[in-house]
């Protein structure tokens, strides 16, 4: 019975995943989820209580958003004990690579430029949390280092996200090619070099 339970959550999250990617926000309710689902509605109020709580779900179950363990490579003390700068520098990659394996997620985070509501709040949360988590975690110092660790990560991050969404149909931008591996190779490169100029001692 618990097996059924879950599996039906987990079709409950993957059709929202796919209903974002198809129209956005606007798409989404919990009657259109029911039956891109198949499933009675009743069951999405009984397993997430609310549009809210069953976006927040789809937000963390790693479907949409990279886990911490992606992140961090599955080595979190491994990483705490590299330099700022290479452990930054990991985790940046690491991001890159799981975003661009995530297409759906490029869809939805070019739906959320042009949609503002209080369930792309919810989406933006859960990165938040993620990013906030990080840097806990990897630079609990970083106020001492007089580097802005959170701002320089920021913009690095951004870029990447910019830049998925954009290979979505955009082959090359600023004379990289973007929808290649080479081309990611290179703008990991740029990263690193990025990382150890602004955060290295």
């Amino acid at each position: 019975m618990k097996r059924n339970k879950e599996e039906t959550k987990d079709r409950i999250i993957a059709a929202v995943g796919r209903l974002l990617a198809e129209g956005g926000v606007r798409k989404l309710g919990i009657n259109a989820v029911a039956r891109e689902a198949g499933v009675d509605k009743v069951l999405i109020y009984r397993y997430f209580g609310g549009m809210p709580e069953l976006l927040r779900a789809f937000g963390v179950s790693g479907d949409f958003w990279p886990t911490f363990e992606e992140l961090t490579g599955g080595d979190l003390e491994g990483l705490r004990k590299k330099p700022i700068p290479e452990a930054a520098t990991t985790v940046l990659h690491n991001f890159a690579r799981a975003l661009r394996s995530r297409p759906l997620t490029g869809e939805i985070l070019a739906w959320e430029t042009v949609e503002r509501n209080e369930l792309t709040e919810v989406l933006e949360t859960v990165r938040e949390d993620s990013a906030v988590r990080l840097l806990k975690e990897l630079a609990p110092q970083e106020e001492e280092s007089g580097v802005d660790l959170a701002a320089i990560t920021g913009l690095l991050g951004a870029a990447i996200m910019y830049l998925v969404v954009r290979s979505r149909h955009v082959k090359v931008f600023n004379a990289v090619d973007i929808g290649s591996e080479d081309g990611w190779l290179r703008l990991e490169a740029a990263m690193t070099a990025i990382c150890e100029a602004c955060i290295g001692e």
